[in-house]
């Protein structure tokens, strides 16, 4: 009979470890989103032969457990729970290899900083205490060492963000700003969606190296399935299911000039990948009740591209999709980080000679050739890959071919 194991936390929706566990291990795993008052009931009914834990429960579980593990103890929290043949339960912790995993080799160890004080952030400190980093400083809203001093450590060379600032659905915040910290060499956020939040795209920015928390996510789900399962698991599982879950997790942006065929060709796209597809134009024609074209006519293009950016800010949150964007989406610098937050970003490129200017107040106005001159750059700068359009089905196949294929 397969073994059944699972997750347990307070909200799962937007859990990867169903995924995750899919690509480990022969065996069923579900998601029980329960109460705290559930926990206890949860042990002695559940029927598993195992399971995860998440947030908030990681410390909760503890109590519930006949014997937990020397690492699990030394952190202060359980995210892994085995089943025993005599029934009893052992607790132990795998985020402390997820996250070892994440950090990977340092070449230069120093201050770090660790924003928030929470189970992750125990974590976290045991990792970097082990590695040597000296000295070690957490970060809250209400300690000693808070965001209105931050100066006084802007010689750190490494932050990890364990706080929920810029998790989904407040995609675009950051707990702080790395203004002035010039000593910094690597910064990690825990946090997996968006794949980039704001703290990674701001430490690209300035040419710090930057990770997203999915790693770790796929390194202690590797670990967790060890455990279940009583088998050796290579290491480079991990970054497998970590590239797998980045493709599946991570929408598919067109931008191109208007009229370039990204709505057709993100159609086509969509069904060929089996995902879901939104066009910006049209989610904008929902919500405001008039084309892009005519509320630019009456209204002026800085107006459109503020309402514009708002439907961007508020698509750009899904994860899994095909996205058309309009075709002057990348003319606003605040739309790149919109953009690249949680998508691979295409720049679909047609011969300004194959577009049409009808019913385009841009490219009526300026002329094709005059607009294309002006926004290339952007294109360009805004994407991952640039695609020539020849022919709708062609260049979805071209494009899936690219992406998919690896």
């Amino acid at each position: 009979m397969s073994k059944k194991f699972g997750l347990i936390g307070e909200k799962l929706s937007h859990s990867f470890s169903v995924q995750i566990h899919s690509l480990l291990g022969d065996y069923e795993y579900r998601l029980y989103e329960i109460k705290r008052d559930k926990i206890k009931d949860f042990f002695e009914n559940s029927g598993l032969d195992g399971f995860n834990v998440t947030i908030p429960y990681k410390q909760d579980v503890i109590p519930f457990c006949d014997e937990i593990s020397d690492r699990a103890r030394r952190i202060g929290s359980v995210n892994t729970v085995i089943r025993r043949a005599d029934g009893s339960f052992f607790g132990d912790n795998t985020d402390y290899f997820g996250f070892s995993t994440l950090l990977g080799e340092v070449k230069e160890t120093g201050k770090a900083l660790i924003l928030g004080s929470g189970g992750s952030a125990k974590t976290v400190r045991a990792v970097l205490e082990d590695r040597a980093f000296d000295p070690i400083i957490t970060v809250s809203r209400r300690g000693k060492d808070n965001y209105t001093n931050l100066s006084r450590h802007y010689d750190a060379t490494l932050i990890v963000n364990t706080t929920p600032v810029g998790m989904y659905p407040d995609n675009g915040k950051a707990p702080l700003s790395l203004e002035g910290f010039d000593k910094l060499k690597l910064v990690i956020d825990l946090i997996y969606n968006p794949f980039y939040t704001a703290l990674v795209l701001d430490a690209g920015r300035r040419g710090i190296t930057a990770r997203g928390g999915l790693l770790m996510l796929a390194a202690q789900g590797k670990m967790a399935c060890e455990i279940f399962t009583g088998e050796k698991i290579d290491d480079a599982r991990s970054f497998e299911i970590c590239d797998s879950l980045s493709l599946q997790m991570k929408n598919i942006v067109l931008v191109g000039m208007p009229g370039s065929g990204k709505s057709s060709i993100g159609r086509a796209l969509a069904e060929k990948s089996v995902r879901a597809f939104f066009d910006a134009d049209e989610v904008f024609y929902e919500k405001h009740g008039i084309s892009a074209g005519d509320y630019i006519k009456n209204n002026g293009e800085k107006a459109f591209r503020l309402a514009e950016t708002e439907i961007l800010r508020e698509l750009c949150k899904k994860s899994g999709c095909v996205i058309a964007t309009g075709g002057g989406a990348v003319t606003v610098d605040e739309n790149f980080d919109i953009l690249r937050q949680n998508s691979i970003v295409v720049f679909t490129d047609r011969d300004t000679s194959e577009l049409e200017s009808h019913g385009r107040p841009l490219s009526e106005t300026l002329g094709v050739e005059k607009l294309y001159e002006n926004r290339i750059d952007k294109y360009i700068s805004f994407s991952e890959h640039r695609f020539k359009v020849h022919g709708i089905n062609e260049t979805a196949n071209d494009i899936y071919n690219t992406l998919f294929s690896r």
